[in-house]
């Protein structure tokens, strides 16, 4: 694989901006600098092809450049840029949209990431219980503010402390989180008791998908469902991943347990940026777009684009057929590397939950982070540098999940697969050496 080219415009970008990379996950040992992206395919400066399952994290449900998406955001930016004062029919419709398709929403509001949104969802929540603590989920990662960025992927030797992701986050915000097991109720009952009256909202992902995919016990959703009702707490599921990615209604629409608030992401729109804060109107109204008392503001805040782009997305997904495809090709995928795997006599566990697939080097079960200490991640990792060499790119960073879209055909998951069995059969070599 020739990278000269990509090279070259990788240590022109770092000349002016730190480290080349404007999001710090993009640095990832490999420079390269990408030119074009199509469906499911996208190209670098050395005209290299990769089959991408990144998909930028998870956004591009229905592949780059989705023609239909782009046609809506050129017919908008025709009539309209941003305005910054009053609304527009698209927001209107957007998020008329939304609140019929996700069952938590009753109102909402747009901004640009999922981080923005948490923020709000968490000062939002602050603000209604007159509380300050929170409780999240080690593994889960609900973006860049101090009061949740700690205790994502963590070392064995930190598990059960505060691990902040920066310096410079405030030991006093820092010091309000309590981070807990996933999957475990009993936890959380008892962090509700030793803190009576003072947790404001548990934040969580309904699938912790930024450490590929844990699927969560029925009976531990519904359990956070009655404690939060029973303690006044606010129930914030973080669905920027699982979102529109599983279900236009959410992963709280195929599991039914439905939370105080909602935050919306990537997938929402294909690609473009916009982000989503939904819920309970008595909430909701609290913010200052409605003459409450919570500030909620931005300029970019449901840009006419962005709007465009996610009405067009969501019009693509409605019937459900485009889920049902890749939910399909999930299934697919999944049964063939374990296939693969099982064949070359590999440890390795392969899970995921609809279009998403990750294959785990070890043994399951897999109920939370801790299990996942068990992962061999230097296999994990090397096994994706091996697919890419080979025009398959799954993210070579350890714990991060694959994503199947829309515009994937049948001839790239032959090709995927084949790339799998080269790659896995050179680890599976090297194991026995």
């Amino acid at each position: 694989m020739k990278l000269s080219r990509s090279t070259e415009l990788f240590e022109y970008a770092k000349r002016n901006i730190p480290g080349g990379v404007n999001t710090s996950l993009r640095s990832i040992g490999i420079p390269l600098t990408f030119t074009r992206a199509k469906g499911s395919k996208m190209w670098d400066a050395d005209g290299n092809e990769y089959i991408d399952y990144h998909a930028a994290f998870g956004p591009t449900i229905l592949g780059h450049c989705h023609p239909k998406v782009n046609a809506r955001v050129y017919e908008t930016i025709q009539e309209l840029d941003l305005i910054g004062v009053g609304t527009t029919e698209q927001e209107a419709r957007l998020a008329d949209k939304i609140c019929r398709h996700v069952p938590s929403a009753e109102k909402a509001l747009f901004c640009n990431s999922g981080a923005e949104a948490t923020y709000s969802a968490i000062r939002l929540a602050r603000a209604v219980t007159g509380r300050t603590e929170l409780i999240k989920f080690q593994g889960c990662y609900h973006g860049w503010h101090d009061s949740v960025l700690m205790n994502v992927i963590t070392d064995r030797s930190k598990i059960g402390k505060k691990d902040p992701l920066s310096a410079g986050m405030l030991n006093e915000v820092v010091n309000y989180t309590h981070v807990l097991t996933f999957n475990n109720l009993e936890e959380v009952e008892q962090k509700i008791r030793e803190r009576t009256g003072r947790i404001a909202a548990v934040i969580l992902e309904p699938i912790p998908h930024n450490i590929g995919c844990v699927m969560p016990k029925r009976e531990f959703l519904a359990g956070l469902r009655e404690l939060t009702e029973r303690h006044g707490i606010v129930l914030i599921f973080d669905e920027v991943v699982t979102g529109f990615r599983h279900s236009l209604g959410g992963y709280q629409k195929i599991c039914g347990i439905t939370p105080d608030l909602t935050t919306l992401g990537k997938s929402i729109a294909n690609g473009y940026p916009i982000a989503s804060i939904c819920g309970r109107e008595d909430l909701m109204n609290r913010f200052n777009t409605a003459g409450g008392d919570v500030f909620f503001a931005g300029t970019f805040n449901a840009h006419p684009l962005s709007t465009a782009a996610a009405l067009a997305t969501i019009e693509e997904l409605e019937d459900g057929s485009i889920h049902e495809r890749i939910f399909a090709m999930g299934d697919c995928v999944r049964n063939r590397f374990r296939e693969i795997c099982d064949s070359l006599g590999l440890r390795t566990y392969t899970t995921g939950f609809g279009s998403i697939f990750v294959t785990y080097f070890m043994d399951p079960p897999v109920e939370s982070y801790t299990d996942l200490l068990r992962n061999d991640k230097d296999a994990f990792v090397q096994f994706r540098t091996k697919t890419l060499e080979r025009g398959v790119f799954m993210l070579p960073m350890n714990l991060k999940r694959n994503n199947v879209s829309a515009s994937h055909s049948k001839e790239d998951i032959e090709k995927t697969l084949r790339a799998a069995r080269e790659s896995l059969a050179e680890i599976a070599e090297s194991k026995k050496t």
